[in-house]
């Protein structure tokens, strides 16, 4: 059991409706919080909101393409007349497509910025504002390992999860006057479909096996040769949402199994 120390605050979660997304949910609702299941599936998000529910945990669903102005802009906006606040925004929506850089179709790679650099401006600029009125807000994003670190094929997830520190950073320092923080959690590769889909992928571009891709690629730079789980991520997340001090802003922390240290 988890201190319910979320106790009334409404927290918004991109990508909630399954994977990392729905863990971090899970977590800020057993703390208390109302969970917020920001989605691009709107079935998947009551789906996974209604499971919440049977579980005793407070959730609701909401449609959102995060790389959608006006939808981000009116889908927060609902949120705030609904609840009368938005207390914590995780930005964790995103995808993956990997190519050779000199291979990476501009399509696909303008795709890959909408939904992580885009999504994380447009929902944290939608957020701030109702944050900034009520005088106080934590915002998370998820970033990656590869927020600090490079891996072949990937040239624009690595760009982007780069990119979400440099924001938090600037976040971190326009919000302090509001009483708002900015931190970024940079999981090792978590078990999710999004990375399930990848091993085959990968194997097929390189011309190895799927077991060499997990231990020589995904895994070999970790101390003990072991996936992040989801919840490893929700702890990380749920002690930025609730930290006390206002000294904790503008941070990183990787949560990997020792495949990136600082």
């Amino acid at each position: 059991m988890h201190p319910q120390d979320l106790d009334g605050q409404i927290a918004i979660v991109t990508g909630g409706a399954s994977g990392i997304g729905l863990g971090i949910a899970r977590r800020l609702a057993g703390a208390g919080a109302t969970a917020i299941l920001a989605d691009l599936s709107f079935a998947a998000a009551e789906q996974a909101a209604a499971a919440m529910e049977e579980d005793g945990l407070k959730a609701a669903p909401l449609a959102m393409d995060v790389a959608d102005e006006a939808m981000v802009d009116a889908g927060v906006a609902e949120i705030a007349a609904r609840f009368g606040r938005v207390d914590i925004l995780v930005s964790n929506a995103g995808i993956q497509i990997v190519h050779p850089i000199q291979d990476y179709p501009y399509a696909q790679w303008k795709k890959m910025m909408a939904i992580h650099m885009d999504g994380a401006f447009l929902t944290t600029r939608a957020c701030i504002r109702q944050m900034y009125a009520q005088g106080r807000g934590s915002i998370i994003y998820i970033g990656s390992v590869h927020s600090k670190e490079a891996s072949v094929l990937k040239s624009a997830y690595v760009a982007a999860k780069h990119g979400l520190i440099g924001l938090a950073k600037v976040v971190a320092k326009e919000g302090a006057a509001h009483g708002v923080r900015a931190n970024v959690v940079c999981p090792g590769f978590v078990l999710t479909p999004l990375v399930e889909k990848q091993i085959p992928e990968q194997a097929q571009a390189l011309g190895i096996s799927e077991a060499d891709v997990v231990k020589n690629i995904m895994l070999r730079e970790t101390v003990d040769g072991e996936f992040t789980t989801v919840e490893d991520v929700a702890d990380a997340v749920h002690f930025f949402a609730a930290a006390k001090s206002k000294a904790m802003t503008g941070q990183s922390l990787i949560v990997s199994h020792g495949w990136c240290m600082e």
